[in-house]
C-alpha cells in the first residue's frame, strides 16, 4: 500500500514520521525488522480516534441515566454527579476529566461514584442495547454531527494503513470499555475482543435461557495512567511499538512503547483546530512537554490533516436499533 492510503495526512513531519517507521520495521532483511506477530499498536479512544469534548462521548450516555435517576430521587439532585446531570452541567462534567489529567482526582472520584451505580443490576446485553440506540440517534452538542460520525477520519485511514503493513490494532482507553465495543468494529474495523478501557464489576446470574453476566455497583478497573500498560500487558501478552494518546494519562503507555534495543513510534495527537473541532492543550501538558524532550511525534490536527471528519454523505447508511432495552 501506498502513502496514498493516508489520503486526509498532509505531507510533512508527521506523515514522514509514521510512513518512515513502518517501511524500517516491515521491510524483510533490515535491522530493525519486526515480525508481523510483535506488530502491535495501541490507540487511547477520546480525543484520538473521536472527539472528546466538550465532553467524551460515553459521558453523554452516562448523564442521561444519572439524569433519570435524579428525576426518581429528588435527594441525588444535590449530589455529584447526579445534579451536574440534572441540571446539564456540561462543563462539570468535561471539568472532572481535565482535573484528572492534571492531577487531581477529587472531582473524577465522585464522577465514578456514580458512574459504577448508573447500569448496577442491567444485564450486558440491555447496557449494550442502551448504549446502541444512544450511539446511533444521538447528536454532538456542538458541532451538529451525528455521534457516529465523529470519529477522525485520518485516524480510520492510519489504522487501515497499519493493518495492511501486518499490524494488528487495539484501542486502550480510560473510556467505558463495553459502551466503545458497541460501534469499534463499524467506525474503526477494530473488534470487541482488541478493545480495553475501563469497567465495573461483573457478575454472572444463572437463568432459565443459559445465564446472563450483570454489573455490580462497584469498579473493576480504571483504566488510564499506569494501569494502562497493565492492561495491555495482561490482554497481548506484548509491548506495542505504535502508541498513540492525547493526553497526561496516556503517558505511560507511549513511554512503555518499545523497550530495549525495539524502536518504536510514540505519537501525540495535538487538539489545535477550533475552527473544524476544538483547540485545547488543559490535560496534556505534559504529554506534550514529553514529547518535545523525547522526541516523540506530535501530530497537529491543523497542519497535519486536511480533512477531520469525513462527509455523512459517503458514509454507508447504517441500520440503527429502534427501542431501548
Amino acid at each position: 500500500m501506498t502513502n496514498a492510503a493516508l489520503a486526509s495526512w498532509v505531507d510533512g513531519a508527521a506523515k514522514r514520521a509514521i510512513t518512515e517507521f513502518v517501511e524500517r520495521v516491515t521491510t524483510p532483511g533490515a535491522a530493525s525488522f519486526v515480525p508481523p506477530a510483535e506488530r502491535i499498536a495501541v490507540f487511547d479512544n477520546d480525543g484520538v480516534l473521536w472527539c472528546e469534548k466538550p465532553m467524551p462521548i460515553e459521558l453523554g450516555f452516562i448523564l442521561q441515566r444519572l439524569e433519570v435517576m435524579a428525576q426518581q430521587d429528588v435527594s441525588l439532585r444535590n449530589r455529584q454527579p447526579w445534579q451536574a446531570a440534572y441540571d446539564h452541567d456540561f462543563a462539570w462534567l468535561g471539568q472532572a476529566i481535565t482535573k484528572h489529567y492534571q492531577g487531581d482526582e477529587s472531582d473524577v472520584k465522585l464522577l465514578m461514584a456514580g458512574v459504577i451505580q448508573a447500569f448496577a443490576g442491567k444485564t450486558v446485553d440491555e447496557y449494550e442495547s442502551a448504549a446502541a440506540i444512544f450511539l446511533h440517534q444521538g447528536k454532538h452538542p456542538t458541532l451538529g454531527r451525528a455521534l457516529t460520525d465523529c470519529g477522525y477520519l485520518p485516524m480510520v485511514e492510519l489504522l487501515r494503513y497499519l493493518e495492511a503493513h501486518g499490524f494488528t490494532n487495539f484501542i486502550a482507553s480510560a473510556g467505558d470499555r463495553d459502551f466503545m465495543r458497541t460501534v469499534t468494529q463499524e467506525l474503526y474495523g477494530v473488534p470487541v475482543d482488541r478493545v480495553m478501557g475501563s469497567s465495573n464489576a461483573l457478575r454472572y446470574r444463572d437463568t432459565e435461557n443459559g445465564g446472563t453476566v450483570v454489573y455490580l455497583a462497584e469498579p473493576d478497573v480504571f483504566d488510564d495512567g499506569p494501569a494502562k500498560p497493565v492492561r495491555i500487558w495482561s490482554r497481548i501478552g506484548r509491548r506495542p511499538i505504535i502508541a498513540v494518546g492525547n493526553s497526561n494519562g496516556d503517558i505511560p503507555m507511549l513511554r512503555f512503547a518499545g523497550g530495549g534495543s525495539i524502536s518504536a513510534l510514540r505519537i501525540v495527537i495535538l487538539h489545535d483546530d477550533p475552527a473544524r473541532e476544538f483547540d485545547y492543550v488543559t490535560g496534556a501538558e505534559r504529554a506534550l512537554q514529553l514529547a518535545k524532550t523525547q522526541r516523540w511525534t506530535v501530530v497537529s490536527m491543523k497542519n497535519d490533516w486536511s480533512l477531520v471528519f469525513a462527509s455523512s454523505k459517503i458514509k454507508k447508511e447504517r441500520r440503527a436499533p429502534t427501542s431501548a432495552a
